[in-house]
């Protein structure tokens, strides 16, 4: 594979030098569109507004919204002047958002007003009280040392903040020579992006990813839908996960294609954009495919021009597979395996599959990355149809866990080999089989979630003496989160009160769907908790209440 070794800055203008009038990003609601040239010249208008600010090479700027326009706007111009992207999920909440600004050391963070249920001004008025009374720019935190800019996404004037507008207006004075310049000396090797993916230790860790990492995995993403110029993609995933940034945007860019894009998910909306632009390309994890077909306005809308796209972020359905191929013209459907430590892709079927092998495996590996089985006890690999854990190593391998060195040991090993915890096969053919999982993962409808993040929240609840959580079978989500719960004596806690404590502190998909409160949990001989006992019991429980 000749890899692409450049910067996406770099790389983005060469693209736009192509054809600057070919159109890049669509908002089919709003009939906003950018055309290659356009969006370019608006992204130079941040990057040098964000250099006016003191923003440069190696500082980390954090994105916290939805899929505005201006989000990728953002992406675009730190990749331009060599600073670090920090994706923020947009369902975090305080204890979240608190976590991440502190540990990704983030200079500057763009925000929008909320999403849902939650107030992102008042979430960050309450953790940086010092911003209603600091100089814009010149923020001093005392829990955040690193913080110095607040920028607010929009229109609207904020406090200590400064808006989208006003950075744009200071770029357009700013000198283009420095833009040029501070552009040169960005490496394709240095860090672009880090995303926060949870650990098994509870804790959310820094996947730092290069723009060598992300514009090959989008390459190769794109030729396996066999994407041109003129493929349309619409997009109704979050940027702010790896699906979004590299299997959606770096796969349209390499490939000069077309985005439509959603700010958030609507299954009408999304049937709504295909059937207006005509798109050839739609992505998504399986519950998004499942609300678009079985949606009461499915048949009013036209979706002829579909040809492929990707289901992927969990185990797919077959039934919802073949409904997405024969009721949606998504003929040439695919589907992809990784995880953000991989950039995110290591495997993903070909639109010329034949159709069992869509549905029923994850594709072969890509070009440039190595894919093995391994025995995860002795590390060696394993035969054709054997169980045992995926790895990988090539230039999709992310740089590491930002200031975590041993638990960046803990998962890439000294020849390379990143270890994923997803337990697999490889048949004779190279076609990889997702079969389940070493760690703990819960994933609910794409979401990550890591139980022992959940289990250290509740244990912060005075009457709590211990709790386990586990995945809870579910038709619509895949698994959901349920919480076993052992009370201290006397206590009078209710499973609602357990619930509306986790509501007010982390994101909505991950509290606990159902709480059950026991004396006591099933373990093995030598004293360890039978995780997989509880999976069982919840299910038996739940037929109970029925």
């Amino acid at each position: 594979m000749h890899l692409i070794e450049e910067s996406l800055g770099n790389y983005f203008e060469k693209q736009v030098a192509v054809d600057p009038d070919h159109e890049f990003i669509v908002y089919p609601d709003r009939n906003l569109r950018f055309t290659y040239g356009q969006f370019n010249e608006r992204v130079n208008n941040l990057a040098k507004g964000l250099l006016a600010i003191g923003i440069t090479k190696g500082d980390h700027v954090g994105i916290w919204a939805k899929n505005v326009p201006d989000w990728l706007t953002f992406m675009f111009a730190t990749a331009k002047i060599g600073a670090v992207l920090v994706t923020v999920n947009t369902a975090y909440k305080s204890h979240e958002v608190e976590y991440v600004l502190k540990q990704s050391d983030m200079k500057a963070l763009a925000m929008i007003d909320s999403y849902r249920d939650v107030d992102y001004i008042e979430i960050i008025n309450e953790l940086v009280p010092e911003l209603k009374t600091s100089e814009r720019g010149r923020l001093k935190s005392k829990n955040f040392p690193y913080l110095k800019s607040i920028i607010y996404v929009g229109q609207e004037k904020h406090r200590g903040m400064y808006n989208t507008n006003e950075l744009m207006l200071l770029g357009s004075h700013y000198p283009d020579n420095e833009l040029r310049e501070i552009m040169a000396s960005v490496d394709c090797d240095d860090v672009v992006n880090m995303q926060y993916t949870s650990g098994t230790t509870g804790f959310p860790k820094g996947v730092m990813l290069t723009h060598k990492n992300i514009l090959n995995n989008g390459l190769s993403i794109g030729d396996r839908q066999k994407f041109t110029y003129v493929d349309r993609l619409c997009f109704p995933v979050p940027l702010f996960h790896c699906f979004g940034i590299v299997l959606g945007v770096m796969a349209i860019l390499t490939h000069r294609g077309t985005l439509v894009m959603l700010e958030i998910f609507d299954p009408l909306l999304v049937l709504a954009a295909v059937h207006k632009e005509k798109c050839t390309a739609l992505y998504g994890v399986p519950t998004m495919f499942i609300a678009e077909y079985t949606h009461p306005m499915f048949d009013m809308f036209d979706l002829s021009s579909l040809r492929t796209g990707i289901m992927a972020g969990s185990t797919c359905p077959v039934e919802a597979m073949k409904k997405v191929v024969n009721d949606m013209h998504c003929y040439q459907i695919t589907s992809v395996y990784g995880l953000t430590e991989a950039s995110p892709g290591m495997t993903q079927t070909d639109v010329n599959d034949p159709l069992e092998l869509r549905v029923e495996t994850v594709g072969k590996h890509f070009p440039g990355v190595e894919v093995r089985v391994v025995d995860p006890d002795t590390n060696e690999p394993l035969p054709p149809n054997t169980v045992g854990e995926i790895c990988c190593r090539g230039y999709n391998v992310m740089k590491g866990y930002y200031k975590m060195p041993e638990e960046t040991k803990k998962v890439i090993d000294e020849d390379g080999w990143l270890h994923s915890g997803d337990l697999g096969t490889c048949d004779e053919n190279g076609y990889y089989r997702i079969t389940g999982r070493i760690k703990d993962m819960i994933i609910r409808g794409g979401e990550n979630i890591y139980p022992r993040e959940i289990e250290e929240l509740l244990l912060t609840i005075p009457e709590v003496t211990d709790v386990q959580v586990v995945g809870i079978p579910d038709k619509k989500y895949g698994e959901i989160v349920g919480a076993f719960v052992i009370l201290k004596k006397g206590a009078d806690l209710t499973e609602a009160d357990i619930r509306d404590y986790a509501l007010s502190k982390i994101a909505r998909y991950k509290v606990p769907k159902h709480v059950f409160i026991v004396g006591e949990f099933p373990l093995t001989a030598s004293g360890k908790i039978q995780k997989y006992r509880l999976r069982e019991l919840s299910v038996e429980l739940l037929n109970k209440q029925g």
